[in-house]
């Protein structure tokens, strides 16, 4: 799947949190995660699985009685996942997830602001030295998440947040991978 830009807010630039950083990709500025945690501080970000050349976050994943991992593309808003089973289930299905290394769990009780998703929870990824966290969506085929940052104005992380790099090409159950 390739990659579309998204306008970044010009103020968002100037202040990037950490754990996040802005990368150039064919001339345009793409945002992307670099650090990523769970609650008892494991690294979540993996070299040995990339994808569009980057670093992917590797988590453990549960839901209709399905286990496994799933490799999550860490530019900002992507949709793109690989996983390490073939999973069967639909649009909507509610996932759980774990960190891969001590199996903590990561969903948190969050009301995803998309329409028509009535989802009440969320995976939740730590940003590095308590800056922040990334709230994704736990059901699965919705875009929703969200990146809640102390130091930012509530404004400027609605607009990080409403960022989707869909992408060119259909979208489907395993992001659009072609």
């Amino acid at each position: 799947m390739e990659l579309k830009a998204n306008k970044i807010p010009d103020e968002f630039r100037m202040i990037v949190p950490r754990g996040m950083r802005l990368v150039k990709r064919q001339e345009e500025d793409f945002l992307l995660v670099e650090s990523v945690y769970c609650p008892k501080g494991h690294n979540l970000m993996v070299d040995s699985v990339r994808i569009h050349g980057e670093p992917s976050i590797k988590l453990e994943i549960s839901f209709g009685g399905q286990k496994g991992l799933i490799f999550v593309d860490a530019f900002w808003g992507s949709h793109a996942k690989l996983f390490s089973f073939l999973p069967e289930c639909g649009e909507g299905d509610h996932l759980e997830g774990f960190c891969p290394y001590c199996h903590v769990p990561l969903r948190e009780e969050y009301s995803c602001h998309i329409e028509g998703c009535d989802s009440k929870s969320a995976l939740v990824l730590h940003l590095p030295s308590s800056t922040g966290k990334v709230y994704v969506c736990d059901s699965l085929g919705c875009p929703g998440h969200f990146l809640d940052v102390n130091s930012l104005p509530h404004e400027m992380t609605e607009s990080i947040s409403g960022i989707n790099f869909f992408g060119h090409g259909s979208e489907d159950l395993f992001g659009g991978l072609e």
